[in-house]
């Protein structure tokens, strides 16, 4: 099954638009290139869930309340579920736990990493920071933008409850009449939960799965030798057993059909990049020498970041795969050079 996007339009900030029975679909501003997220209403019967609360910025803010007082007012927030740790998915978690007095339900994994880079302080993180970029490769002027990248992610979110309502692999969360059940997807993030409910025939997939461009699977400094790729792959296989034509609510672009087909895709596009990573290794690189073989656009302040995160993560793919080996040269720089 072909990939098809059954809604054409998408709803103006602070409004919301059917797309299942008691499935709504919110979005809300970003302040990057990738300018949007997609959030999720639930009817829950005498109130609502919330799926995921957009980033800590006051027109978002602006937005829910005007939802909440609006068109949802008839009824209260009762829960919010939080697929992952990104700033534009947690962002308001501390926010509607103060404004609607609503529990957070969230996979611990997540819920901790949000916690802790909450509470980084950037005389704590920044030499550490530093030490991992230097050794992926960044010359003086990527050096110098650290310290900013560095401290941008606690003012994006406000800070999380600190209970939560852990929720796991395979639990069936009921929700207005419906079970929803919990998958977790892995790579992109630690534990990544996404909801599948068979009897509307819906995947609120996050981030895990988006029908146009790739979920950035990345090692960051807080997991500076993982295999993320490794786990992602092997994550799209637990997506494999739902319906061809279940709908799919992605965190960005249009809710989509025809996973299996975009699962197939996500699979090739890594094997393609693997190939052309491990070409630009014929001779020792380092990651950032990668990186700009594999981005030929420009990138901005914020993109380089995860390009250099994606970059590492093909090259450690290909040394757990036995293609590539690594060294670090007498300055500290990892080369990776083909076996």
């Amino acid at each position: 099954m072909e990939i098809t996007y059954p809604f054409d339009s998408i709803p103006d900030g602070g409004h919301a638009v059917e797309v299942a029975p008691g499935v709504h679909w919110v979005r809300m501003p970003l302040p990057f290139k990738l300018n949007h997220i997609n959030l999720w209403v639930l009817d829950d019967g005498d109130g609502w869930t919330v799926v995921d609360t957009g980033i800590n910025q006051s027109d978002v803010r602006q937005y829910w309340q005007q939802l909440f007082s609006g068109a949802m007012g008839a009824k209260p927030v009762k829960r919010m579920i939080v697929t992952h740790f990104h700033p534009d998915h947690v962002g308001l978690a501390g926010w509607f736990e103060e404004e609607y007095d609503i529990a957070l339900w969230m996979t611990l994994g997540e819920w901790g990493m949000a916690r802790n880079l909450k509470l980084e302080t950037p005389e704590n993180i920044l030499p550490h920071l530093a030490r991992f970029y230097k050794r992926a490769g960044f010359d003086e002027k990527l050096m110098a933008i650290i310290p900013e990248r560095g401290v941008s992610y606690p003012s994006r979110i406000t800070m999380p409850p600190i209970g939560i309502r852990r929720i796991v692999e395979g639990e069936l969360i009921e929700i207005g009449g419906h079970d929803w059940q919990v998958i977790i997807g892995t790579g992109h993030s630690p534990e990544h939960a996404c909801l599948y409910c068979e009897d509307l025939n819906v995947l609120i997939s996050g981030d895990q799965i988006l029908p146009r461009i790739s979920p950035n699977i990345s090692i960051w400094p807080q997991e500076p030798n993982g295999d993320p790729l490794s786990q992602f792959l092997a994550s799209l296989k637990r997506f494999e057993h739902l319906p061809q034509d279940v709908l799919v609510l992605p965190s960005h672009d249009y809710p989509f059909k025809g996973l299996h087909h975009r699962l197939s895709e996500l699979a090739h596009h890594h094997d393609e990049r693997l190939d052309e990573t491990f070409a630009l290794c014929e001779k020792p690189v380092s990651a950032y020498e990668v990186l700009k073989g594999l981005f030929t656009r420009e990138l901005d302040s914020h993109q380089i970041f995860f390009a250099i995160g994606e970059s590492l993560a093909h090259l450690h793919h290909l040394v757990a795969q036995g293609r590539l080996r690594r060294y670090d040269d007498m300055d500290g720089v990892s080369r990776f050079v083909q076996v």
